[in-house]
């Protein structure tokens, strides 16, 4: 699946997307690119930023900018750095997220409580208030946000609270972005993922705890499916939109958990 080429100057829609730096982030990254669009790599590690960039071949429609997410001074340089490179925002995709340790809540210190939720919650709404401002702004007015949302806006994993309410709250933010960007052309939209091969799900392929107490190997995704996706909800018309889709390891124990 590939949306269409835009290698016309007068046509090059430009992304901005977090967490670019490796996994969902960087593939969805490198798809748009190959797909003709400019790309605003963001993300914590500058150095990784700078090598996908590299990886690319399209250095010249691609900038790697250092962003702390949860960090408004932080958010607010990304999107001016992305106006002042190429002009506009078409798209943004909020996908820098974190977990905390797989312990039981009662024991989980509140420091880390906290650094879940400003990375996966605080950050979108901060991302998202910048993105809005600058698409209600700019000719033709309007773009489009992407919320990863995860298999967890649904479904918990055991001793995953803070990571799992961060993903429900997003899909509230989801929601209430696509209503209240409508009047600006702006719409919003989220993907829930399950099971993507990055570096961070490949414990699945070794077994994690599930609901009943028993620890089961589970199935895995290539994460370019994860990335054409993003590609597809990126590629609609503006009077399109995906709200929600789930794209998932066929056999994840995600339909039945429990």
């Amino acid at each position: 699946m590939r949306g269409s080429n835009l290698t016309s100057p007068n046509t090059r829609r430009v992304a901005v997307i977090t967490g670019a730096g490796s996994g969902i982030g960087k593939a969805s990254a490198l798809t748009l690119l190959a797909n003709g669009w400019s790309v605003v790599f963001a993300g914590r590690r500058v150095d990784k930023l700078e090598a996908a960039v590299k990886e690319s071949g399209a250095s010249d429609r691609a900038l790697a900018v250092e962003t702390n997410v949860a960090d408004p001074a932080s958010v607010k340089n990304l999107f001016a750095r992305a106006q002042e490179k190429f002009g506009r925002v078409d798209m943004l995709f909020n996908n820098a997220g974190t977990g905390a340790p797989a312990i039981p809540l009662d024991e989980m210190e509140a420091e880390k409580i906290r650094a879940v939720i400003e990375t996966n919650l605080f950050g979108p709404f901060l991302c998202t208030q910048e993105a809005m401002r600058v698409m209600k702004s700019q000719t033709p007015q309007g773009g489009r946000i992407i919320n990863n949302g995860s298999i967890s806006a649904h479904a918990p994993r055991p001793n995953s609270a803070p990571y799992t309410a961060t993903k429900h709250a997003i899909t509230g933010l989801t929601k209430s972005t696509s209503l209240d960007g409508r009047a600006f052309n702006i719409c919003c939209g989220q993907i829930d993922i399950g099971n993507a091969h990055t570096e961070l799900a490949a414990r699945m392929a070794n077994g994690v705890p599930q609901a009943n107490g028993q620890i089961a190997v589970e199935p895995l995704m290539n994460v370019q499916v994860v990335a054409d996706a993003v590609l597809h909800m990126a590629s609609l018309p503006p009077d399109a939109n995906v709200l929600f889709m789930t794209v998932m390891a066929t056999k994840m124990p995600f339909v039945g958990r429990g």
